[in-house]
């Protein structure tokens, strides 16, 4: 398979994980938000970790967001400069469906029902995202102002299990029958290795020089290409 260095920093949590054929071999994340200070130290480990055992990494996989402007600015810096220094390939996991992850793992979820990752942004807005229970997007990635009507056409039809930071502040208002809340889900760096090795295995991989944050991809897109270039 592969040995993947993982890099999460989209929350308040920032951290980091090394998978080696499936298995997590070394992790560590830290829950005081500071990112900058933390994810030096915790890349530096797991390099050493790695080096020392005669690892060879294959590839560095980054959390690309929604979510923290801050912090996934940083993550993914750090990412693309482990990808240049050593030579490596980049894969980007989106946030959300990284959320579903533990959830699929640890948790009872009805067979009919689907997931709504939430990443709190502010007052009652959230980015979320819909999926089936085979990860398949039901509904593509957006930000919402959630009122009582935003899910009410999935939640009329099956239960819809709603988790990350955004979602206790929202179940009040969401006020359905088939809502159901699981809490402390949180995205960590371990959970990105199904993710990232089944994207290895497609050669979904990201261009170093160009991959942005999911925060300023429509920015990207619009912007010329002779300017990207430059």
């Amino acid at each position: 398979m592969a040995c993947i260095l993982h890099i999460e920093t989209s929350t308040d949590v920032c951290s980091v994980a090394v998978s080696e054929d499936s298995h997590v071999i070394f992790e560590q994340h830290d829950a005081s938000g500071h990112h900058a200070e933390k994810l030096g130290t915790f890349v530096d480990e797991a390099l050493s970790f790695t080096d020392n055992h005669a690892i060879p990494f294959d590839a560095v996989s980054v959390s690309q967001g929604p979510g923290s402007y801050t912090g996934l600015r940083i993550g993914v810096s750090m990412a693309k400069g482990i990808c240049y220094a050593r030579g490596l390939k980049l894969l980007a996991v989106p946030t959300l469906e990284l959320l579903c992850v533990p959830v699929l793992l640890r948790e009872l979820v009805e067979e009919n029902a689907l997931l709504c990752p939430m990443i709190d942004a502010r007052r009652m807005e959230v980015y979320a995202g819909i999926y089936d229970r085979a990860l398949k997007p039901v509904r593509k990635v957006q930000a919402d102002v959630v009122t009582a009507e935003t899910y009410k056409d999935y939640l009329d039809k099956q239960p819809v299990y709603f988790f990350g930071n955004g979602a206790a502040k929202c179940m009040e208002t969401i006020g359905h029958p088939n809502a159901r809340l699981i809490e402390n889900i949180v995205p960590l760096a371990k959970w990105m290795q199904p993710l990232a090795e089944r994207r290895l295995m497609n050669n979904q991989t990201e261009d170093v020089a160009y991959f942005v944050p999911y925060y300023l991809k429509d920015f990207v897109a619009k912007m010329p290409k002779k300017l990207l270039n430059t």
